[in-house]
């Protein structure tokens, strides 16, 4: 590696994080959030840096170009409508050692309800939602990406804001009381205790379960509405719950369950008011197998 290439990997380094950031918003995925981010330092390469003048603009450019050829190359080939079982690949770190300015980041991650938003737009509303909402990248830059004019990108962005502000739930951003409702859950779990399950989740709660196309019975893919249907849900599995810890997961308190140290799910929550409204879990094995799970804390 030359001195210029070093350096010019090390100023890319200075933006990987918010880079990685943008493309997990834009396509859901980890995984191809770091190849994005990977395409765009190649791509970086054939290029002349030294002309960059906003070497940060610039990739998050070709990030949010490369992120939006993907969307459409996943639009195209979908045949049917984004099922409602869906849920997004999550991100998951362990609860202990966080400090308090680590842990304002950590409420500020993407949760998996927005996500779940995010996959129902259009990829061009998508890029210009994320890029300006998130990331307060100008219109004016926006709008090469998408081949419109900033007054149409404004409108793009303005479109998927309703949908978003119209469809993502009230969360309470509390880390602590988070995890008082998600260390009780457990507990009930562990205990069958039918009735405590019960006073924990909201009447109208919704759990969403992506297991994938290939897994039958009662663990397949399903979207279960009502407190004491999901509580009979959570009661199905609970010979699991012992091998279940909680993590964080999008930045906000979930449950990792993993028997024999091999992930069976994982559940992220939206916790309001005291109660889980929202359940979110990711079974489907395939996915699982490519996610990077941290191992249970003693």
């Amino acid at each position: 590696m030359t001195m210029e290439t070093e350096q010019l990997a090390h100023r890319f380094e200075e933006h990987r994080d918010r880079l990685r950031a943008v493309a997990y918003r834009m396509l859901g995925s980890p995984t191809e959030a770091e190849d994005a981010v990977q395409e765009a330092w190649l791509r970086l390469g054939r290029v002349e840096a030294g002309e960059i003048r906003n070497l940060g603009g610039w990739l998050t450019t070709v990030v949010g170009r490369v992120c939006l050829d993907l969307l459409r190359t996943r639009t195209a080939r979908r045949e049917q409508p984004m099922d409602e079982t869906f849920v997004p690949d999550p991100v998951i770190r362990p609860l202990s050692g966080i400090d308090p300015e680590q842990e304002v980041l950590e409420a500020d991650s993407v949760g998996l309800a927005l996500l779940i938003v995010l996959e129902t737009l259009e990829p061009a509303e998508r890029l210009a939602f994320v890029l300006h909402d998130l990331f307060a990248v100008p219109f004016d830059d926006i709008a090469p990406i998408v081949e419109r004019s900033s007054a149409a990108t404004r409108q793009l962005a303005s479109r998927a804001r309703r949908r978003v502000q119209g469809a993502t739930p009230s969360a309470d951003p509390d880390l602590g009381r988070q995890r008082q409702v998600l260390d009780a859950f457990l507990a009930a779990s562990r205990g069958g205790d039918f009735e405590a399950l019960v006073a924990l989740l909201h009447p109208d709660v919704v759990l969403r379960v992506d297991s994938g196309a290939l897994v039958r019975g009662a663990a397949a893919s399903k979207v279960v509405h009502g407190a004491k249907t999901v509580a009979e849900q959570a009661l199905t599995f609970r010979q699991f719950a012992d091998q279940a810890w909680l993590a964080l997961v999008n930045g906000t308190v979930g449950m990792v369950t993993a028997p024999g140290g091999r992930p069976l799910s994982v559940m992220a929550v939206t916790v309001a008011d005291g109660r889980i409204t929202e359940m979110y879990i990711l079974a489907d094995p395939e996915r699982l197998d490519r996610l990077d799970v941290p191992a249970q804390e003693n």
